[in-house]
């Protein structure tokens, strides 16, 4: 979608260059990267009940959009279509806005490394990473699943993990940031038919 938006001179989509998924898990997740989130461009969102029995618009308010949430979590409804807010702009200068966030991103985060993208939330008044990196987990690994060594907010595939590896470093972690700082670290990757 940033490709799409870039090439017609459509500013606003920047800060979601490279990050991973579909439209409809961006708004689930209410997507966002380096200050920008999805509900500071959405208008509005067709949805479907998971039944197919009814399909309703909900606008950017109604969506409930809030730090990597929205109403979609709690309803269970489908995203069809999403209606977009963006402001015309000159394609170069679009597109070196999002080379600038792409060298944040590559010099930052393990992107030649599978993994699920950014694990925990970030807690109220710190970041996820630096906890976990002052507690001393950066490269903890448990079979093919380890804590990044450039960037502690994510789990990565090192060489063949397994669900069970992954789970077993992101309990570990959790289990010693709570321990040393009393705060206990929220999965930003959705958990489904397994749990911490």
């Amino acid at each position: 979608m940033s490709v799409f938006a870039t090439e017609h001179g459509l500013a606003g989509f920047e800060f979601a260059s490279g990050i991973p998924g579909s439209i409809g898990g961006a708004m689930f997740m209410n997507a966002g990267a380096y200050g920008g989130e999805m509900k500071d461009i959405v208008e509005s969102v067709r949805l479907m009940k998971p039944d197919g029995s009814e399909i309703v618009e909900r606008s950017n308010e109604e969506m409930g959009f809030a730090y990597r949430n929205s109403a979609i979590q709690k309803d269970g409804l489908i995203v069809l279509s999403v209606r977009f807010v963006l402001s015309k702009d000159d394609p170069e200068a679009i597109t070196a806005r999002v080379l600038e966030l792409q060298h944040k991103r590559n010099s930052k985060q393990p992107v030649n490394l599978p993994s699920a993208g950014s694990t925990f939330k970030r807690p109220v008044g710190g970041f996820a990473a630096a906890l976990i990196d002052d507690a001393g987990l950066r490269g903890y690994q448990v079979g093919g699943a380890q804590v990044s060594e450039k960037h502690t907010g994510f789990v990565v595939n090192v060489g063949d993990a397994t669900c069970e590896d992954v789970l077993a470093v992101m309990r570990h972690v959790r289990e010693v940031v709570l321990e040393r700082n009393g705060i206990e670290l929220e999965p930003e990757v959705r958990l489904i038919n397994c749990e911490l």
